[in-house]
């Protein structure tokens, strides 16, 4: 009894529900209410569920454009600092190569005292010797090219030193400040004469053998006198940076500095001195050392500067 009370009404929910489908179906054919329900939901909800993938997408997309345009940005940054470097280099080369050739044409320019001739040579080393106890350097010239002992060694600006030893294609010159260099000197202007001897490396120079009643002033430019017959007379050696006289002595205690920076040379002239007969050729074009010529250079200005 109870079971077929439950069977009754399962049919009687089941008819009722199939009619109120019926009437729903029916009213939507003739107003479409739900049929238009139904596609905005679906719409609503297809948007609602795709738009945050599309989102994604796109910022992923993005996300990638700009790290390919900062890797591309980063490249261009790398090629542009590579040429930079490559421009700095070469404003170096050709700052260097213009420095040098400003040197060779002073040396080009530059007119040997009459008797003699110069002859380029390139420094390749510095303080050569024992223990590099000399004050030298090396340069590409020898007895092959004419280079002999005590010949001269000089810049457009002043003296360097003097050879002290020669092979076939290279010589050692022993510089102004070695302790073991003496060039006769004078002054400029008063003619004083002294022995300027060398004090080794950062030690100034010092001139020997100046009287005290001699006249010299600090500034003055000392000269080769040509007294010991090694350097032309004339050229431009040191300048007198200090002037002591003391009781105790008979001679003046100079100090003096060389005309020429001996740390930085790349390049230098050796006088050789001509033989007679060559010398006499041309003698009567010959200037005095220091004095400029139409193709020559002076070796220094007239001015002592002091």
């Amino acid at each position: 009894m109870k079971g077929g009370f439950g069977i009754k009404r399962l049919i009687f929910l089941f008819l009722v529900l199939l009619l109120a489908y019926l009437t729903l179906y029916t009213w939507n054919l003739k107003s479409g209410v739900l049929d238009e329900l139904a596609g905005n939901t679906g719409l609503e909800f297809t948007g609602v569920v795709l738009a945050p993938g599309k989102w994604v997408h796109r910022e992923s997309l993005a996300l990638w454009d700009r790290y390919v345009h900062l890797v591309g940005v980063e490249g261009e940054n790398e090629r542009l600092k590579d040429r930079v470097d490559e421009l700095v280099l070469e404003n170096v080369r050709l700052r260097e190569s213009k420095e040098r050739v400003e040197r060779l044409e002073r040396l080009l320019r530059f007119r040997p005292p009459p008797r003699w001739e110069s002859l380029g040579a390139r420094v390749i080393a510095h303080k050569l010797g024992p223990v590099g106890s000399l004050e030298t350097m090396l340069v590409d010239r020898g007895s092959a090219e004419r280079a002999d002992l005590d010949q001269p060694a000089i810049t457009p600006t002043g003296v360097v030193g003097r050879v002290l030893r020669t092979a076939p294609h290279f010589s050692t010159l022993l510089l102004l400040s070695d302790p073991n260099s003496r060039v006769a000197v004078a002054g400029r202007k008063s003619r004083t004469t002294g022995i300027l001897v060398g004090q080794g490396p950062g030690e100034p120079l010092r001139v020997r053998y100046v009287p005290l009643n001699e006249p010299l002033a600090e500034g003055e430019v000392l000269v080769t006198s040509g007294l010991a017959d090694i350097y032309p007379k004339g050229l431009p050696v040191a300048r007198v940076t200090g002037i002591r006289r003391s009781d105790i002595s008979l001679f003046q205690d100079v100090s003096a500095e060389p005309v020429v920076d001996l740390r930085d040379l790349e390049e230098v002239l050796l006088l050789l001195r001509l033989p007679p007969e060559v010398a006499g050729v041309g003698s009567a074009n010959a200037t005095a050392p220091g004095n400029a010529t139409a193709g020559g250079e002076a070796l220094l200005p007239a001015a002592d500067g002091g």
